[in-house]
């Protein structure tokens, strides 16, 4: 039986539901897969892996990590919004966007962009740092600190490589994965949804973007990540292809792990993550600003669909 588009005249609180639920078994699902390919091939009993994964010092603890992780995204992002497509979505509609195909100039003057808006969103990451919640806020600050400390140190590990064969790893599993999964999710499927309900593409990209900014609970660095979410968002709406935002996260992603990783071996002396938060560089976030909004104005008259197209 033919169960395409079965839910395609739900109604937007019905499909965020459903949209949740699918996630959330397909989460559980691969979760599950992810332990017992570990267990298989690191040769050790699944029973054992939480253990080895809370013991820095274990040689197995990183690779174990790196395959949950790598398997897990795949389950949470990537599988659910193929899925949800299809329940939502008639034979021949293009629900996630994937069809138009995106100019080659286009994605130049994306790059450029990108780069330009590094001094300005390691700066808005500097100040976002720096907040402090109430007093009576106590709790919820500590607990928020603590999550941001756990994702630090979970990236640290995970960028701590010297080799390309582990570069190339390191690009799939934070550049690739990330980049097509949660613009398939967060773009194609939940934007599109609170569009619907808002009945106004700016509430989806906005409402969307504040999720996927909370969805890293690195709390000290949402403010950067939420108007990347909304850039992102944007760059949908205005090209009518999903393949725009994709990959503009790609390339954000995959230049801040080889920067790192470059960094970390001595073939670079400058620390990408200070370039316009230290007092040397108020120059570049002066002129990544300038040059990025210029950038940016262009981008949306050259790619600028109408809302109702979208």
């Amino acid at each position: 039986m033919n169960n395409q588009g079965i839910w395609q005249q739900n109604t937007p609180y019905s499909k965020l539901l459903i949209t949740v639920g699918i996630v959330l078994l397909c989460t559980m699902v691969f979760t599950v897969i992810s332990l017992a390919v570990s267990s298989l091939f690191l040769h050790v009993s699944i029973n054992d892996l939480p253990g080895i994964i809370t013991q820095p010092d274990n040689p197995l603890a990183l690779p174990a990590m790196k395959i949950i992780q790598t398997l897990t995204s795949l389950g949470s992002f990537v599988i659910p919004p193929l899925i949800l497509a299809y329940l939502f979505s008639l034979p021949g509609e293009d629900y996630l966007f994937l069809r138009k195909n995106v100019a080659l100039t286009n994605i130049l003057l994306m790059i450029v962009l990108m780069i330009a808006a590094v001094p300005l969103i390691n700066y808005l990451a500097e100040l976002n740092s720096r907040m402090s919640l109430p007093s009576f806020l106590g709790s919820l600050e500590e607990w928020m600190k603590e999550k941001e400390k756990d994702a630090a140190e979970l990236t640290k590990k995970f960028l701590e490589i010297k080799s390309y064969p582990e570069l190339i790893l390191n690009l799939g599993m934070i550049a690739l994965i990330p980049a097509l999964g949660e613009e398939l999710l967060f773009r194609g499927i939940v934007q599109r949804i609170f569009s619907d309900w808002t009945k106004n593409v700016h509430g989806g990209i906005w409402i969307s973007a504040t999720l996927f900014s909370a969805m890293h609970l690195q709390f000290y660095g949402f403010i950067p990540r939420l108007l990347l979410g909304v850039l992102l968002g944007y760059m949908l709406v205005w090209s009518g292809s999903l393949w725009m935002p994709i990959i503009a996260h790609f390339f954000n992603n995959a230049s801040a792990v080889i920067f790192i990783f470059l960094f970390n071996r001595g073939d670079i002396s400058i620390d990408p993550d200070k370039i316009g938060v230290d007092e040397n560089s108020s120059g570049y976030l002066i002129a990544g600003t300038v040059i990025f909004l210029s950038l940016l104005y262009v981008f949306y008259r050259r790619l600028k669909v109408k809302e109702a197209d979208y």
